[in-house]
Order: C-alpha cells, then structure tokens, then sequence
C-alpha cells in the first residue's frame, strides 16, 4: 500500500463537472483507502447551459461502463451527427459541422481534395453531400455504427449526445455513491489553508461542519471558490478573441420529432443555439453586451423561439478565458471554476472529460509532484487554445458586415497557429491534425469551407489521374452515400426502439 495516497479527496461543488469527476474518480479509487467526498448545495443552481455533446464523451460513459441505451433513457437524450450552422457565412446560407469524415481516401489521398481538383475544373457540386452524417441529418436518420465490417458505409459513424445536463448530473450521482463517493449537502462558508504551503487543508460548511482533505477538485462555477477566492490564482481574460460575454438560456416544449443535430443561428450580435431532446428542446441566445443590450438580447430569443417557453429566460453572464493555472498547488480546477469558452462548438464538457483522462494519467499522491502539475497545466492550456482557435475561425471567416457586431469580428486577430491552418489549407487544400486538436481534418474542413476558405490548388498528385475516373470516383461515393442514408432508420424511430425516456 503506497503511504503517500491521499485519505480524502474533496470535491467542491457538485453539477454536470462536480458529478462526473465523482463518478470518475469513484470508480478509480474504489477500493483503495481514498474516500471521496462531494459538497454541493441544493440551494445554489448549476449554469446548465452544456446540454450537447461531441463524440469523445462516448469514451467516457465507457471507461465508467455505462450502458448507453439507460444513459440516454434516463437523461431524456437524443443522438447528435453534429452542428448546423445558419447565417454565419452570409444571411440566408447554412452548412453542417459533421462529425465524421467526408467520403473515403483513395491512393493515401483525402477524399477531398479529389473533391476540390474536380471543384477548380468548374465542376463543382455540394462537397457535404459527400458526408454519410451530413446526409442523415437532413433526413434526420441515426443508427450506430456497424462494428463488424470496416467496409460497410455504416462503420465511419460517428455521434454524440444531446441531453439535460441537470439529469446527466443525477444519473451520475447515482453512479457515484454506488461507487462509495459521499455527497455531503451544504454551502461554504470558509476555507482553511495551511499556512506555510498555502494549500487548502480543510472547507467548512455554514452550519459549521468541517471536510478535511489532502487533494481538492474545485467545481463550484465561475466564482471558482477554492482555485481563485482562496488561492487568487488569476485569470487569462480571452475576451479580444472571442467577445460574447452573456447568455439567456430558456427551455421550449417540445414542438416535433427531435432532430439529430445541434444548431447554431447566428444573431445580430451573436447567436442561437437549439438543442432538441426527448422531452423539450433547450435554446439560449450568445451575445456580446457591447453591441447590444440584455434586454433587446432577450427579445431577440423569444422572438426566435418555435414552441411556447417552460420557464422564465435565465441570464448568464461570464468572461471567456481560463484561470492561470488549471491546477494550483494541492487545487485542480474543473468546468466553469476551470475557464469558459462558449458552447459554439459544444466543448464544455468535454473540457471537463479531458481534464479527468489527465488528471488520472498525473494522478498524485500527498508529495504533489511539481512535474506533474506543470506537465498537466501545460497540457490542459495547450487543449485550451486550439479549441479558442477553432471558435475563433466561426467569427473571422464570415462575409457578414450587416452590423456592427459582424463587422467587429472581422477585426479580431487570429493566432500564428490559426493564421498558419488556413493559409496552408487555402494554398493548397491541405489540413493536418496536430497534437492537442479536438477537432480533426472533417471538422476544419467542414467550418473552414462552410465559412466561405476555398483552396487554390488540390494534391498535385491527382493530376496523373483522368478526369474521367476523378468524376467516377466521386460519384460512386456520393451514390453509396446517398442509398446508405437513406436505409438508415428515422432518429426518433431509432429512439423508440431502442432507448425512449420512461418519463418525459
């Protein structure tokens, strides 16, 4: 038994970030002498607004061994192929970001840039027809992948979830106190602190009750009450890449079948999202206050709404960055108390996931081991500013200069890394996926071309090819896809059949 494995650890807040590092680190240390323990007060409401996905989070429910169909059962979840993305080009112009690839490669060339040699022949057609997901979504068909046969058309399907991140919370703690987490109900009211090392060593409730604890996940929001009140760790202020700076958030009754895809609409000074569930549909307006008020931000998502709201519009206010540190002496922050970068992209979660993965692989005991806290902040920043870049291409790469808001946005300055992706992929077509990338070569081709980036070359490499086969290629793949989307189930169907919520 290693002496140094922390007694307690101690979870301050509870939430989608709270619970999943409960179940997480529940399932992990179950067993060993750690006891885990969560606060969180009925009293203080989650933000809530990360109601979609991306795939990795499927991983997640994995590692736990979650069975999927109960999940989405019991957090009245759809099944999300990827995002739609309306008006952000231009007024009157929509793509979809989906999740997985466009087509298949031939000779260890990129479907794509087939794709594009023929496109700057003057043959040009809809490149995202050529996305099995794409064409799901607009006939709003979902099935799972076909595990068993690589070749199918059916193997490439990739998805994740849209669900209501107050059940998810509630199923996961389930989950972890079946795992031995204790939940302790209360609000704190002081943090103690050693006060040599400055480490947290204790929290106590109002009522006066006292957790103690060698090791402390702070996922107790924007206030970030261990990782900033306590430890004034600071905060990297993003707002020069990304100025929306408040929310409203509302739910919907639902209005029809949901679909199998989150969407985007872009707004006057900012944007909509609709996330359709089982049971209703969430929708929230992105706004930049400096361009217009809360108020007429209010009006402009009810007036954009198409089912009657279940409840009164809640405001969120918050600035995009992250803490200075993820990870400050014996404090690893989570979520909300971690940094925020809006949900354009649905990344909020899944920042949350990957810092759990990254806290499991530096694990420390009570030594606290300076590599691994500088190794995992460096890691988790590196994670940050890709996903910051990918956001940051939705604003920049846009005809729009309707408003003052569009017009700002094309003032915002990209980062080398940026700069450098597209330069390369509108000289020739070509995109790599790097260390650190959330997204891969699909999605920074589908954004990337859906926001207007054309290339000016293709894979000169194609060009021993005749145009003739180029053409036959192409369409034999658009003809699979097509057929293959078509025999898919309806995604409400599938739902049905397979994982409909008992209580809706």
């Amino acid at each position: 038994m290693n002496e140094h494995l922390f007694d307690n650890v101690v979870i301050v807040g509870g939430g989608t970030a709270g619970w999943m590092a409960a179940a997480a680190l529940g399932f992990v240390l179950e067993g060993s002498k750690t006891t885990v323990t969560l606060i969180e007060s009925e009293e203080i409401g989650t933000v809530g607004v990360g109601e979609a996905t991306i795939p990795p989070i499927i991983a997640f429910n994995q590692m736990l061994g979650i069975d999927e169909d109960t999940f989405v059962r019991e957090t009245n979840a759809t099944f999300k192929l990827g995002i739609e993305f309306v008006d952000w080009l231009e007024l009157g112009h929509s793509y979809i970001h989906p999740f997985g690839d466009f087509g298949h490669d031939f000779d260890a060339i990129p479907f794509y840039q087939y794709w594009f040699h023929r496109a700057l022949a003057g043959k040009k057609d809809d490149l995202f027809s050529y996305s099995l997901m794409v064409e799901a979504c607009r006939r709003e068909k979902f099935m799972r992948p076909v595990r068993d046969n690589p070749r199918s058309a059916y193997a490439g399907i990739n998805y994740a979830f849209q669900f209501d991140a107050s059940l998810y919370a509630k199923f996961l703690r389930k989950y972890a106190e079946n795992h031995g987490v204790e939940r302790v109900e209360g609000k704190i009211g002081h943090v103690d602190q050693d006060a040599e090392s400055g480490h947290v060593t204790a929290v106590r409730t109002e009522d006066g009750r006292e957790i103690s604890g060698d090791f402390f996940v702070d996922c107790s929001g924007f206030r970030g009450l261990l990782i900033e009140q306590a430890l004034e760790t600071g905060y990297e202020d993003w707002r020069s890449w990304l100025p929306c700076d408040r929310a409203w958030a509302v739910p919907t009754a639902k209005q029809a079948d949901p679909i199998p895809y989150t969407r985007a609409t872009a707004r006057e000074a900012g944007w909509q999202w609709r996330i359709p569930l089982q049971h209703r549909t969430g929708n929230g307006h992105v706004f930049c206050s400096e361009f217009i008020d809360e108020e007429a931000a209010k009006q402009t998502l009810l007036e954009n709404l198409d089912s009657e709201p279940l409840a009164d519009p809640r405001l969120l206010r918050f600035i995009t960055g992250h803490r200075k540190k993820f990870w400050n002496g014996n404090v690893l922050a989570l979520g909300l108390a971690a940094g925020f970068m809006e949900p354009l992209e649905s990344t909020s979660i899944h920042l949350v996931q990957t810092s759990i993965a990254r806290l499991l692989t530096h694990f420390p005991d009570k030594r606290l081991n300076p590599s691994d806290i500088d190794a995992f902040n460096t890691r988790t920043l590196h994670e940050y500013e890709k996903v910051r870049d990918f956001l940051v291409l939705h604003y920049t790469a846009t005809r729009r200069d309707d408003t003052p808001f569009w017009r700002h946005c094309q003032t915002i300055a990209r980062s080398p890394d940026l700069a450098r992706r597209l330069a390369q992929f509108e000289a020739s077509g070509r995109i790599f996926e790097e260390t650190g990338d959330i997204f891969g070569t699909a999605s920074w081709l589908a954004v990337m071309y859906g926001q207007g980036v054309e290339p000016q070359a293709s894979n000169p490499l194609i060009a021993k090819m005749s145009m003739e086969r180029v053409d036959a290629l192409i369409g034999k793949v658009g003809q699979t896809i097509g057929h293959a989307a078509e025999q898919m189930p309806t995604h409400q169907g599938f739902i049905d059949e397979h994982c409909a919520a008992t209580a809706k």
